[in-house]
């Protein structure tokens, strides 16, 4: 519900704050009181193009307040958290928009700066404005698929069908992807196999390139090494002499050992000597062993240095070769392995790939089946609503003075047109003459055809926009009497349990609101200034009898508008 309007400084509007109540209001005046500045002033809050020109002359600048009273379930708070503009659950929502007499313009959503661009969305969803130059709410193509589901209950249907694109959309990207890759993988085909080849022919192992480079290292010192053992075992010429001359000694020490008897008394010198023979035995003795062991040992290790002729050769050149397929890979070597199964991979899924096209093909051909029994379902639906929507809409026209004219919603299907909701366009059509064609609502109808047609349709799809605040400009223009009567009617029924406004020239069509303001121009000083007056009691009664009757309010027109009032 639009709960109030502050306007600062639009055109002849220098200072004005209006409280709206549920139900129909009616806003009535003198042609050119100023009725259009009220309503331009809503649509500059709610995100209308900006003119410089709106600006109060002498003010530096403009601005218009509107402010909404919401349900917590309301679209407009999706709007908000959208655009990261904080707000209360059950608190107003401010829509503020200011424009400077240079023309700048800056926008406002609860204190909190804003796009107009979100000015323009919240409007969208908070008011419906009807009048001869409106292209908003019914009048918007765009709208016409949105309304014809929503009085058709195609919630489920619509559902259905964008599952239904889904899973087709996803088997075409699945498909897609299964021809990118099997189109790249033929074109790599000959490298794929020379490079697995080439690696079979290598056949890297995980590790080995650490096995090699030590084994390099240890080659590469073989020589050397070899080198010095050899050197050490020169040493060791005429080590049998040497050894032979040990071993006389050590005959020589046992015979003279023998020689001085087994006994001897403790501290005799023969006792020292025998100490001294045993000393020099068991040295010898030691040096013996150490001299074979040291010889063997010695042998051993020239043995261990001597490698297999061509070896280092051998290990370099596989070394050389593992790290050269590397680079040429642009991978480290231990990392060949694993890209010669990936290439094998690439070369299976060539071989593959046509029948994982084919399985991707049907899948998508599946797909697309169950997406057009769900589309041609929802299209069935509409054709089906929109016949009865045309019917109760044909229903409205005769009472509002439109008997000659014909409403149809065109419902057309076209499968390359296939989307979420469905492939259907869907268009309401007027015609307003008989034999005249049929074409879009808005470019067909007059200004005051245009209104009446628009009240048709809110009345057949009334519960359809829940929590938008309707107004209707001169819905009653050119027509009196019982159409008017019929119109006001109307407007008090789609007011029930929610909210319109209507400006509005018709006695009728101002009786049967629940609320009434009368708008005057008046000179205050040399300049004019419009007024807003709410009215109530017998100066309702007085504005009305005015409308009736005209400049002179005659008693007659007071008894009339009595009448109207008392309906």
């Amino acid at each position: 519900m639009l709960a109030s309007l502050s306007i600062r400084d639009i055109v002849l509007i220098d200072r004005l704050d209006l409280v709206f109540q549920p139900g129909l209001s009616a806003l009535t005046g003198e042609t050119g009181a100023g009725k259009s500045i009220l309503l331009g002033a809503l649509g500059l809050a709610c995100g209308e193009r900006a003119d410089r020109a709106m600006v109060r002359a002498g003010a530096e600048q403009g601005s218009a307040i509107a402010v909404f009273e919401l349900p917590e379930t309301h679209s407009a708070f999706a709007l908000l958290e959208e655009a990261g503009i904080s707000f209360e659950p059950g608190e107003p929502v401010i829509l503020r928009r200011a424009i400077t007499a240079d023309g700048r313009s800056r926008a406002h959503v609860n204190d909190q700066p804003a796009s107009v661009g979100l000015l323009r969305s919240l409007g969208d969803v908070l008011v419906e404005i009807h009048g001869q130059h409106d292209g908003r709410g019914l009048l918007d193509p765009k709208s016409h698929k949105r309304l014809l589901d929503e009085f058709a209950g195609n919630g489920e249907r619509l559902a259905a069908a964008a599952r239904g694109w889904e899973r087709v959309s996803a088997a075409r990207r699945h498909l897609e992807t299964l021809r990118t890759d099997r189109a790249r993988a033929a074109e790599e085909e000959t490298f794929l196999r020379h490079a697995v080849e080439e690696l079979d022919a290598l056949g890297p192992r995980t590790g080995e390139e650490e096995t090699l480079a030590a084994e390099r290292r240890f080659l590469q010192q073989a020589e050397s090494a070899l080198s010095d053992l050899q050197a050490a075992s020169e040493a060791f010429s005429g080590a049998d002499a040497v050894a032979s001359r040990l071993n006389h000694a050590l005959k020589g020490l046992e015979r003279v050992r023998a020689s001085l008897g087994v006994e001897a008394a403790a501290d005799s010198a023969q006792a020292h000597a025998v100490s001294a023979l045993d000393r020099a035995s068991g040295a010898l003795e030691r040096a013996l062993i150490e001299f074979d062991e040291a010889e063997t040992a010695l042998t051993d290790a020239a043995s261990a240095f001597e490698v297999e002729p061509g070896a280092l050769e051998r290990a370099e050149e596989r070394l050389f070769a593992l790290r050269a397929l590397a680079r040429k890979h642009q991978v480290e070597v231990d990392k060949l392995p694993g890209l010669r199964s990936e290439f094998a991979d690439r070369l299976e899924a060539v071989a593959d790939g046509e029948g994982r096209e084919r399985e991707a093909e049907s899948a998508l051909k599946a797909a697309e089946a169950d997406y057009a029994r769900a589309a041609s379902a929802l299209s069935e639906a509409r054709k089906t609503q929109g016949e009865k929507l045309a019917a109760a809409v044909m229903a409205e026209l005769a009472p509002l003075k439109l008997e000659k004219a014909r409403f149809r919603v065109a419902v057309t299907s076209d499968e390359t047109r296939a989307g979420p909701s469905g492939w259907d366009a869907v268009a309401f059509e007027v015609s307003t003459n008989p034999g005249a064609p049929f074409g879009p609502l808005d470019r067909i109808a007059s200004g005051g055809e245009l209104s009446r047609f628009a009240l048709a349709l809110k009345v057949c799809l009334a519960g359809s926009d829940t929590g938008i605040v309707m107004v209707f400009d001169e819905v009653d223009q050119g027509v009196g009497g019982a159409v008017a009567d019929a119109v006001g009617h109307r407007l008090a029924r789609l007011a029930e349990g929610g909210q319109a406004l209507v400006v509005t020239h018709s006695p009728q069509v101002a009786a049967r609101a629940g609320h009434h303001w009368k708008i005057a121009k008046a000179e205050e000083g040399e300049t004019m200034r419009t007024r807003v007056v709410p009215l109530e009691g017998s100066e309702r009664r007085e504005e009305i009898a005015r409308m009736l009757s005209g400049a002179e309010v005659t008693e007659a027109a007071r008894a009339a508008a009595d009448e109207l009032m008392a309906i």
